[in-house]
């Protein structure tokens, strides 16, 4: 990846997380009125094939930094293979129109009602509840996510999934993840 493409990637990140924090977030927390962040990649290489998690421990998961500096991941969701770049600044799990697809769930037939403010502008989005999404032994059941519309390259694994974690951490090259 060139440097360039490293800083405006890293300035994109900053900017969803002061979004995510300041004007997002509050609302996500208030039933009456919900919404999502999610970021939107910027670059046009080719982003690489996840690995499943490296290894399982207990209930506990690892995954590797990819070469780009994400960490990607495979996880089931409701018995559906998904590539996931895992993104702590994404508020909710954001799903792609095409994975949502692909795990049955009629995209179609939703109601695109949220406006989503992301780095790359405003979409919609349909809420959704995911029966589980399982990484290794590590298993989080009902986990509210959105499908956007449009802008997303690929799916993100937020925080309605990372929250209900035990713990996750990042260790050099390697994020471990704990029930």
């Amino acid at each position: 990846m060139k440097y360039g493409n490293w800083i405006a990637m890293l300035v994109i990140a900053v900017a969803v997380a002061a979004i995510v924090s300041l004007i997002i977030a509050p609302k996500v927390e208030n039933a009456s009125s919900s919404s999502a962040t999610v970021a939107q990649q910027t670059t046009t290489t080719r982003m690489p094939t996840p690995a499943p998690p490296q290894r399982s421990i207990a209930n506990a998961a690892v995954i590797s930094r990819e070469s780009d500096g994400h960490y990607w991941t495979r996880a089931e969701v409701d018995d559906t293979a998904v590539k996931f770049m895992v993104d702590t600044g994404a508020s909710t799990v954001a799903l792609t129109y095409r994975d949502a697809q692909r795990i049955g769930l009629e995209p179609e037939n939703l109601d695109f009602k949220w406006e989503i403010r992301t780095a790359g502008g405003i979409t919609h989005g349909a809420s959704v509840l995911l029966k589980e999404i399982r990484i290794g032994r590590v298993k989080v059941e009902n986990v509210e996510a959105m499908i956007l519309k449009d802008v997303l390259d690929q799916s993100l694994l937020g925080m309605t999934f990372l929250g209900e974690l035990e713990s996750y951490e990042f260790r050099k090259k390697q994020l471990i993840i704990r029930q």
